[in-house]
């Protein structure tokens, strides 16, 4: 199944700064966080946010926050973002059903997630370069366990070009300028 643009929601699971720095690729995870949510903005995808227990682990981190400031933020007790109310109601409401998913921890709060999302029916788009957990071993089962739950592991690369379909018209173009062709070059972990 391919990404389709009207139908994705972006949801960067837990990237908190008091989380981050001890986190396997944390630095790397937010960088790709940022770079996603800033193209599917430009490409008018919803974005959103959420938070693990603040109080403790802080909230989003600041890259994040500032690249983003119209992301919709929730906060979150249970790890499975769907396990939320008033969260699970708005997504629903939204009418959008392919979610690409990423943040940390991966064998946590983001396959719980996934996991709830793909009970309820969504389609879900593992962000492998962005979705990241203390131990590398432990992101890379998480990923394993959600792709068997139904999940597909992607790359941001799979979603730009996806939710753009085709390289001949002025909107292209302006992708390719302002994120493409900064990002062909960086080198990337993959769990």
């Amino acid at each position: 199944m391919r990404m389709v643009l009207e139908e994705s929601l972006v949801m960067l699971v837990d990237l908190q700064a008091r989380l981050l720095p001890v986190i396997d690729d944390g630095e790397q995870a937010v960088a790709e966080a940022v770079w996603l949510g800033r193209l599917a903005t430009a490409l008018e995808v919803p974005v959103w946010l959420t938070e693990q227990y603040p109080a403790g682990l802080g909230h989003s981190d600041p890259r994040l926050l500032e690249a983003l400031p119209q992301a919709r933020r929730w906060q979150k007790s249970h790890f499975g973002a769907l396990d939320e109310a008033p969260l699970a109601e708005a997504l629903a409401a939204s009418g959008r059903r392919q979610i690409v998913l990423c943040g940390a921890e991966a064998h946590i709060c983001v396959l719980q997630t996934a996991l709830g999302l793909r009970e309820a029916g969504y389609a879900v788009f593992w962000l492998d370069e962005a979705t990241v957990s203390r131990r590398r071993g432990e992101a890379r089962l998480a990923r394993q366990r959600a792709v068997q739950a139904g999940a597909v592991a992607v790359s941001a690369d799979m979603v730009a070009y996806e939710w753009l379909k085709r390289c001949d018209d002025a909107r292209f173009k302006d992708i390719h300028r302002r994120f493409l062709r900064e990002r062909a070059a960086r080198p990337l972990n993959f769990s």
